[in-house]
């Protein structure tokens, strides 16, 4: 069937736009009254980004650059990165997403780390580490004639820190760990997440050399290096280590996998120094103490009549870069430091959102050749473009400090403002600005179902398909509904089939597809893309190793990736779990007498501190144990207080009627709110997650045996609003209200 392009019309601004701008985004006074627009909100940054100019021009005419980039913005055409929309033209004025940060091996470097981590995340940043120059655990220590703790170790103290520091409330404190493949303490790395109770605000990726890889290839054993003094202390079978890695994550999604080598080798100002890390969600390499200022175009607006509209799309390429280096220059940095190296070399990182929708608006669908060709085509001409733009500026504002480095010939390549121009970053909160897909990810459902706070039920339905479906004709909200329980289009034989084709979202793509649209991007990206591949649940280890090896073979400088369900706990928000059938007899056989309620109970009442204040939760038992459990919040009334007196009805239900501790603890347990209390292991994520507690303490302290319930930490329900979570560039976001579990 002939391809039919499609444009709709869709509203610039959707309800769940203003929702993420309103919570997240907009200028507030002490009380928490809103006090802009979004439309003030996108002129108050392209007024302070426009300002830069005079710096150069002292006649610039700032009023219609600022014009040029409010268009831009409120034509969705292009927005910066969170921290930009959220502090330029405000005191804070930290307009950057992303830093790195050296950790040395003494206790003075690694604690100012820890200091300027936290500098960092309290002005709207996230951070990135190698841990890599620490000495391994049991190391000598000189100094004390003691022995070292090891990297690991040190990482919880960062965790700690980050989980301390709230942001303001707009953005949660995020890290990257890495360390080297030849660390002696890999092996224990590779294994620090496994049981989901430590290094939360941390994202792990294995820093892997090329030296590895031709190892694992020819089943060779490699040398592990202390990093102390620079001497070989060992070896390690490659192939074992890169087996252990791969079968970690597909248990649960880490380590992922960076390339360090493959950094370094297209690293702009190798005279300055290595790169040993990149930012949280992967896509920036960075060396210690640069910043990265990031960007997206939203692909979407690129399309006219079914066909790339390369002539605005260069239009916006120039004016972002623009924008881009304008943000270096007003910046305000959280460290001198960081300012300094920053200026020096003037990273920024231009990328992409909406991909999959400029897919769908061309009538091609994602797993094809032909997306991987466009998709190649349209990258370079960003990048090309992009390096086309810095050229120009550094014609009126001069090269970058540090040009050239060695990968530039000053007769072949003409000085650049800015040491990279481009990135493909995960674009989260500012995709959903947008009503565009994510970052370069495919559609990660079409329809998929909302529960909102009054408990309703709402199927949320992907603007182009609902366009699609009612001009075809086979639109009804029934047909809505059965997509989101069905998860996909696939064997919905009412849909036609160039629709079902067109349509097609993370799980219905083969690892290998998404692997190979990461290449085709990462082909012309002057750093890094951060892409997910997405795995069914069924999937083997061995699928997972077949990804890790196709990224190395195609150049992709890192990948991470998800299988589905593999967190405990996981809530989907697609898809109906199969259930099992139930014999007719089953009914009665389960059925239990519930006790009565005796005149005369004992009992005992503990206080439980959470993020809505003190929780008093009283156990009371009968002559069988357990029986009833109440509920009383330190601020009698509203949604926590009605919370909790639910969960108390349904506990006593619960024990009433034959059910033990630990069934309801497991149940409980974990639940997370936005508003937690505490950290480390008196963290406590909600009123359920405190009830949960409050009975395991009970158990304990009368002597009765409660089965350790691992937490999870990452949900496949939104914990704000219900709404679906996606797994993207190492990170969960909800893309109905915008929350996200890293920065």
């Amino acid at each position: 069937m002939e391809k039919k392009p499609y444009t709709p019309i869709i509203p610039e601004l959707t309800k769940n736009a203003i929702t993420v701008l309103e919570r997240r985004y907009l200028k507030r006074n002490k009380e928490g009254k809103v006090l802009e627009t979004p439309g003030q909100m996108f002129r108050r940054v392209a007024d302070a980004i426009a300002a830069a100019d005079l710096k150069f021009n002292e006649k610039a005419d700032t009023a219609a650059i600022a014009e040029e980039f409010y268009r831009m913005m409120t034509q969705l055409e292009f927005l910066p990165n969170s921290p930009t929309l959220m502090n330029a033209g405000r005191e804070l004025g930290q307009l950057s997403a992303c830093f790195v940060l050296p950790v040395g091996d003494s206790m003075e470097e690694i604690f100012d780390a820890v200091k300027y981590t936290a500098l960092i995340h309290k002005s709207g940043g996230g951070t990135g580490f190698s841990f890599s120059r620490l000495r391994p655990a049991n190391d000598v220590v000189l100094t004390t004639t003691g022995i070292s703790s090891g990297p690991i170790s040190f990482m919880r103290v960062f965790d700690v820190a980050t989980e301390t520091i709230k942001q303001g409330g707009t953005r949660r404190g995020a890290n990257m760990g890495i360390l080297r493949v030849d660390h002696p303490d890999i092996m224990d790395f590779i294994m620090c997440k496994a049981d989901k109770k430590q290094l939360n605000n941390f994202n792990i990726s294995v820093g892997l050399t090329e030296a590895f890889m031709k190892a694992v290839e020819k089943d060779e054993n490699y040398d592990i290096i202390n990093p102390r003094d620079g001497q070989v202390s060992g070896t390690l079978n490659a192939r074992k280590v890169f087996h252990r890695i791969i079968t970690q994550a597909w248990e649960n999604g880490e380590p992922g996998i960076v390339f360090l080598d493959r950094l370094n080798r297209d690293n702009p100002t190798p005279q300055v120094g290595e790169i040993e890390s990149t930012n949280p969600c992967g896509e920036q390499p960075l060396l210690p103490y640069e910043s990265c200022n990031l960007g997206s175009i939203n692909l979407s607006k690129m399309v006219k009549d079914g066909q790339v509209d390369w002539t605005r799309l260069k239009e916006v390429v120039h004016l972002a870069v623009h924008f881009l280096d304008n943000v270096v220059e007003v910046n305000k940095y959280p460290l001198p430091q960081i300012a300094q190296m920053t200026m020096a070399n003037r990273k920024i990182g231009l990328g992409v959102m909406g991909w999959a929708d400029m897919l769908i608006m061309s009538g091609i669908p994602y797993n094809t050749e032909e997306a991987i060709e466009l998709a190649q085509k349209v990258m370079h001409f960003i990048n090309e473009q992009g390096h086309l733009a810095s050229q120009a500026l550094a014609k009126i504002r001069g090269a970058f400090l540090n040009f050239p480095g060695s990968l530039y010939d000053k007769k072949s390549q003409p000085p650049l403002r800015n040491a990279t121009v481009t990135t493909i970053a995960p674009t989260g909160t500012i995709s959903i600005m947008a009503n565009a897909s994510s970052g370069v990810e495919p559609l990660f459902a079409v329809s998929y179902v909302r529960q909102v706070m009054d408990n309703d039920i709402l199927v949320e339905v992907h603007p182009y398909f609902e366009a699609i479906a009612k001009e075809r004709g086979f639109y009804s909200p029934e047909l809505m509904q059965r997509i989101a329980e069905h998860g996909t289009l696939h064997g919905l034989e009412e849909i036609p089939e160039d629709i079902r084709n067109l349509f097609v979202t993370a799980h219905d793509i083969s690892p290998e597809v998404h692997i190979r649209m990461q290449a085709a991007f990462q082909k012309h990206t002057d750093n890094a893309v951060s892409k997910t591949v997405n795995f069914t649940n069924g999937a083997t280890v061995q699928d997972v190793a077949r990804v890790y090896e196709l990224a190395y073979q195609m150049d992709c400088k890192g990948v991470t990736i998800y299988r589905d369900g593999s967190r405990d706990q996981q809530v989907l928000s697609i898809g109906k779990k199969e259930e099992k059938a139930v014999p007719e007899n089953a009914e009665k056989e389960k059925t239990a007498t519930k006790r009565e309620r005796p005149k005369i109970l004992k009992g005992w009442t503990y206080q439980m501190q959470t993020g809505c204040g003190p929780l008093y939760v009283t156990v009371n038992e009968d002559t069988t144990g357990l029986f009833e459990l109440f509920t009383t919040m330190g601020k009698a009334g509203g949604c926590a207080a009605s919370q909790s007196e639910a969960i108390g009805r349904m506990v006593s239900l619960a024990w009433r009627s034959g059910i033990q501790a630990r069934q309801v603890i497991k149940q409980l347990q974990g639940i997370s709110c936005h508003s937690p209390s505490g950290f480390g292991e008196n963290k406590i994520l909600s009123c359920a997650d405190a009830v949960a507690k409050a009975i395991q303490s009970h158990m304990l302290a009368n002597g009765g045996k409660v089965q350790h319930v691992k937490r999870s930490f990452l949900k496949g329900a939104c914990p704000e609003c219900g709404g679906i979570v996606e797994h993207e560039g190492g990170c969960a976001v909800c893309h109905i209200c915008g929350y996200s579990e890293c920065a």
